[in-house]
């Protein structure tokens, strides 16, 4: 809660300010996050620590809600990135909770911007966002190249 906290002092419309508030206004604390399981290789098990925090960093790059819609878009763009077993499942199973009409945005409008976005922005596993904090968010997304959200993606709350 105390590295949480700290963020509270960044600019509004700083990196680690929307950090900060994306976090906050979800009850999210970085320090309760579970512990990685089934990976025996500490080594492998820190990657797959750092792969959920930067899940939360993409939240705020790409302004993507929490919804099942914005966790799946989510997914897709992790995957293409990384090929994580645990995106591929989540992007391809998810999607049966949704109903045929959000399948059908999903296909036609989400994905397509999600597999763009995955594509074209550096590999986020190799970015150490927290020598971004202070970074304004507007600035940190153009320079890396991070698409508009679609219009009817879910977006995450103002």
């Amino acid at each position: 809660l105390a590295v949480l906290k700290q963020m509270e002092g960044y600019a509004p419309g700083t990196f680690g300010r929307a950090y900060y508030d994306f976090m906050a206004s979800h009850g999210f604390r970085p320090e309760e996050r579970p512990t990685v399981r089934f990976v025996d290789d500490p080594e492998l098990a820190y990657i797959m620590l750092r792969y959920r925090e930067i899940h939360d960093y993409l939240h705020v790059l790409t302004g993507l809600g929490t919804t099942v819609e914005g966790e799946i878009v989510q997914k897709w763009i992790e995957l293409v990135q990384t090929g994580l077993p645990v995106c591929a499942l989540s992007a391809t199973f998810g999607p049966a909770k949704l109903t045929s009409e959000e399948r059908t945005r999903l296909l036609g409008e989400w994905l397509p911007w999600a597999i763009r976005t995955g594509v074209q922005v550096p590999f986020v596993m190799n970015i150490y966002f927290e020598d971004h904090f202070d970074e304004p968010l507007e600035e940190m997304r153009r320079r890396l190249q991070f698409p508009t959200l679609p219009y009817g993606v879910p977006r995450q709350a103002p």
